[in-house]
């Protein structure tokens, strides 16, 4: 069985890790989607992409530890 990388999160996913978390940080993240009018599953990528890597912008950008 071969996996198939995915270098952007689905909306599904995006829906997973929504469910997943705390409601201050759900509601956070939507607030955020709203005000630059991106798809929910962009604004989570760039939150754990930055978080790993501060220069990236998205996944496909993020080498960890370069950007501390």
């Amino acid at each position: 069985m071969q996996i198939k990388l995915q270098e952007q999160l689905s909306s599904t996913d995006a829906e997973v890790i929504l469910e997943r978390l705390p409601e201050r940080i759900r509601a956070a993240l939507i607030a955020r989607a709203n005000d630059i009018e991106y798809p929910i599953e962009a604004v989570i990528e760039m939150a754990i992409a930055s978080f790993l890597d501060t220069e990236a912008l998205g996944f496909a950008d993020c080498q960890p530890g370069r950007g501390q």
